[in-house]
């Protein structure tokens, strides 16, 4: 799909502020409302735009810690990564999946209340995943640039 300076007009003011109305997004984007849900349709059923949800602050919540584990499976079992994923899959701490080509097979975001939380969800629920040949663990210190946006 081709995506014209009218359409980019109209991704930078969702992606600056996904709740405005039609009518105030039409506004900043420079269409008519007519124009603005039109380009708006055609880029959803593109693909482009697949849809809008609310982001939550898992911190506001209470959840404290974050980590990074990267996982390197061990191939020699043929179906080691689907059982992997869906176990992994069903630990509810884990807000992230990320499979990757080279050394690490697969990168896991864990959330916890605290540190005695996460070292149980560790324990109880990680280390008891299948086909792990090595892991390693990056806690989170802090998040320099967390955005969704483009540059469009």
């Amino acid at each position: 799909m081709q995506v014209d300076d009218t359409d980019r007009r109209i991704l930078r003011q969702l992606l600056a502020e996904p709740s405005l109305g039609s009518a105030e997004l039409a506004e900043r984007a420079g269409v008519t409302a007519a124009t603005a849900w039109r380009r708006i349709e055609k880029l959803a059923q593109a693909g482009v735009i697949r849809g809008q949800h609310a982001v939550i602050d898992w911190r506001a919540l209470g959840w404290a810690v974050e980590v990074s584990l990267r996982f390197t499976l061990d191939k020699t079992h043929p179906r080691a990564f689907d059982e992997f994923l869906a176990a992994a899959r069903g630990v509810p701490e884990v807000i992230e999946i990320q499979t990757f080509l080279g050394r690490v097979d697969v990168r896991l975001n864990v959330i916890a209340r605290d540190m005695g939380h996460y070292q149980e969800v560790y324990r109880d629920r990680i280390l008891t995943l299948p086909h792990i040949a090595d892991i390693e663990s990056l806690m989170l210190v802090s998040t320099i640039k967390d955005t969704g946006s483009l540059p469009l």
